[in-house]
């Protein structure tokens, strides 16, 4: 890789640690005024939106099979996890929710390995056993919980296992597709019950109009759709174009050192327990992907 190169995949790296770093902060904001489920198909709809012109120009490069493909790589991916995160941050810090996101590469190589039958070293198996114990050590060092066990945690849990579904599903299933055709028209797909949900079956319209700050997190969620959902994915495809799936996945690292920043500038405490078991998730990520696995998605 020429200097260039090398110096525009810093800045990459960079934004993009930035970027997913950030969405858990905003999730928190949304929350302030919009309930969970809300906050999630209001996050939907604001990137489908976003991505709309670009999924009308990608319709043409598809074929008929790809419509229930893309259809389920955005249920996958972006909605079921957004509804997820959303109902996990009403009962935990959102510093502690962007460590817990890291285990979304030990669930990508689970799935490969068990599913796909892909094969991965002793360092990758290490990883995956300590992700975990650090999941189990985050989980016990919140409140509201159930006997010291903060079941929220096992949402975002959730969310990651989807992601990596996702990621395992785009790999094998729509390899023949850009990753902005996949991401662009996916969201155009989902994006009729995001708007369904939104406008039936939740008083969104009414906070919006009565409730004070409601439009300032309305402008976070959107702020967060248009980010953290559309365009991070676009500048993650290129970051791996232009250097490697290994350097890409470095955003793993990153990402929840700047998530738990933010969460100490909102005024949130970190415990003894939290450091011990985002060292141990990082130390299991870094592991997983020694052998240079695929990319990870982000909330």
């Amino acid at each position: 890789m020429d200097d260039s190169l090398r110096s525009r995949s810093y800045v990459l790296l960079g934004i993009l640690s930035l970027i997913w770093g950030t969405s858990f902060i905003l999730i928190k904001q949304g929350l302030k005024v919009f309930a969970p489920d809300e906050v999630g198909s209001l996050r939907v709809a604001s990137a489908s939106l976003f991505l709309l012109p670009v999924a009308i120009l990608e319709l043409k490069k598809i074929n008929r099979s790809d419509y229930w493909k893309l259809f389920t790589s955005g249920m996958l991916g972006v909605f079921i996890p957004a509804f997820l995160f959303a109902t996990a941050q009403t009962r935990m810090d959102s510093s502690v929710a962007g460590i817990l996101n890291t285990l979304t590469p030990i669930f990508t190589m689970l799935i490969a390995g068990i599913i796909f039958r892909q094969r991965f070293g002793q360092s990758a198996v290490i990883g995956i056993l300590l992700g975990f114990a650090g999941t189990v050590v985050l989980s016990l060092s919140r409140n509201g919980s159930v006997n010291g066990f903060n079941m929220f945690a096992l949402l975002i849990v959730l969310a990651c296992f989807f992601y990596g579904s996702n990621l395992n599903f785009i790999k094998f299933k729509i390899t023949h597709l850009r990753s902005v055709t996949i991401t662009s028209v996916a969201l155009m797909l989902i994006s009729p019950l995001a708007f369904v949900y939104l406008f039936g079956f939740t008083d969104f319209t009414d906070k919006l109009a009565t409730v004070d700050g409601a439009w300032r997190s309305f402008g976070f969620v959107v702020l967060l759709g248009l980010m953290s959902t559309s365009v991070a994915t676009i500048l993650s495809n290129e970051l791996v174009k232009i250097s490697s799936p290994m350097f890409a996945s470095s955003v793993t690292y990153i990402m929840p050192i700047v998530g738990v920043m933010w969460g100490l500038v909102d005024g949130e405490k970190l415990q003894a327990g939290h450091f011990i078991g985002m060292s141990a998730i990082i130390g299991g990520v870094y592991l997983a992907n020694r052998r240079g696995k695929d990319q990870t998605q982000r909330p």
